[in-house]
């Protein structure tokens, strides 16, 4: 029996979620360091770059790893995800440790562009998710040659 060429839904799905937050990621950046300029000049640029770039690695990074899990059993995504995010934690805790004392960008720009990146990115993941056409069940699995009281009848 070959294999389907196609990708299943899952990974489908989870690829349309993959290209949206990357775009979006990216518009954000755009508007986000164009607005930090006009707000605080190279500071407020800096910033906006800033927000929208840790924004960007934790949900790409997210989004990456459900796509390369998506066609694996529930407890290998999961570990995968909770330790990705627990990874993220830890360059997050470094990054803000690392930029506490910079006054090279502006502190009120980047929290204003981190927060809308990630609030939309959450929010961009969930209509994607959502207007997913996701099979219940999956018809291929099924071998057709059960017999006995449990089989399905066609």
């Amino acid at each position: 029996m070959s294999q389907p060429t196609d990708p299943s839904p899952v990974r489908a799905a989870f690829a349309g979620v993959l290209r949206a937050v990357t775009l979006f990621v990216v518009a954000v950046a755009v508007l986000g360091a164009g607005a930090g300029l006009l707000v605080g000049g190279t500071p407020g640029l800096w910033g906006g770059l800033l927000g929208a770039g840790v924004a960007a690695f934790f949900s790409v990074t997210t989004a990456v790893i459900m796509v390369r899990t998506a066609d694996k059993p529930m407890h290998v995504t999961n570990a995968w995800v909770i330790g990705a995010w627990l990874a993220k934690m830890l360059v997050l805790l470094v990054v803000l440790a690392l930029l506490k004392d910079a006054t090279f960008f502006h502190k009120g720009v980047f929290f204003v562009v981190l927060v809308v990146a990630v609030v939309g990115s959450m929010a961009l993941e969930m209509w994607q998710l959502q207007r997913a056409r996701i099979p219940v069940v999956d018809l291929t699995q099924r071998s057709g040659t059960e017999t006995g009281p449990d089989a399905e009848a066609p």
